[in-house]
């Protein structure tokens, strides 16, 4: 009689790829955590500050960061932590509208771009590519000089210097949706071209630019930030983290508190936003 030998399988033979999906990212937990704190933040900002972010307390001037006030204070005695909480809302606001502006018109400029005419292409696509060498900082500081410094001045040149780069991906996400096998197909079975477009191109091609959006946020935010740093956006007093950062910068060497901790809650929300944009994209292009 012939005996079968069982073998215990291997650790990795008994994790199914099932399981091996549901496997935590602590990276992700770790930015949604933070991506709901900015959230409440801008949405109820007293349920998270501990004072006033406009009282001056002249007293307390320039204190470093302690249990009393969590990330220091400022040259009017202001408590800097209530004052990076409340100028939340303004900052993600500046960001959700510059990152708006510049999907929209790289939509626009990458569709044209890909879809229309010989000619008409030709020129959008050298438009594109002038403006994607010229300088991003250059080009927005510029339209501020032209157009004053203001929040809304932040988000459009924020959201028109950042374009070009959008849309040369839109245009290279709609090419390659044109030529996949399903618009062939759908091509072979008698499909109109403006069907084929609707159902088939645009929603394919706009697809990943869910994650490019949450990701743009944050970078519109950094961009909104520099201007002010540079004095040609948000003005004193307002507690967006830019002109936190400008009003730090006068006592950088004897508070370096003021210029370094909005940077870092700047830096924290960059790679909050990026890694729940990377995420998103890799999750579009496993097909989950």
């Amino acid at each position: 009689m012939t005996t079968v030998l069982s073998r215990k399988p291997a650790h990795h033979e008994r994790t199914s790829p099932t399981r091996r999906r549901r496997r935590v990212s602590w990276s992700l937990i770790t930015a949604i955590v933070f991506a709901a704190l900015f959230a409440l933040a801008a949405i109820a900002p007293g349920v998270l500050a501990t004072d006033d972010p406009t009282a001056q307390n002249f007293a307390d001037a320039l204190q470093s960061p302690s249990l009393t006030h969590w990330f220091g204070t400022d040259e009017a005695g202001r408590d800097l932590y209530s004052r990076i909480v409340h100028g939340t809302r303004e900052s993600l606001l500046i960001g959700i509208g510059a990152a708006g502006i510049a999907l929209v018109a790289a939509l626009v400029l990458g569709s044209v771009a890909a879809l229309a005419d010989r000619v008409t292409a030709s020129i959008v696509n050298r438009i594109i590519e002038v403006a994607f060498a010229f300088p991003s900082l250059l080009l927005a500081l510029l339209l501020v000089s032209i157009l004053g410094p203001s929040p809304w001045t932040q988000v459009v040149a924020v959201g028109v210097s950042t374009a070009p780069g959008y849309a040369r991906m839109v245009r290279g996400q709609i090419l390659s949706a044109k030529n996949a096998g399903y618009v062939e197909a759908a091509r072979a079975l008698g499909h109109g071209w403006w069907r084929i477009l609707g159902r088939h191109v645009l929603p394919n091609a706009i697809r990943p630019l869910v994650a490019v959006f949450t990701m743009a946020i944050g970078q519109s935010i950094v961009w909104a930030s520099g201007l002010s740093f540079l004095g040609l956006g948000v003005a004193p007093p307002s507690s967006e983290w830019g002109a936190l950062l400008d009003a730090g910068r006068a006592s950088i060497l004897q508070a370096p508190w003021l210029t370094f901790i909005p940077g870092l809650v700047i830096l924290v929300l960059a790679l909050t936003a990026t890694t729940i944009g990377t995420h998103i994209q890799n999750s579009l292009e496993k097909g989950r």
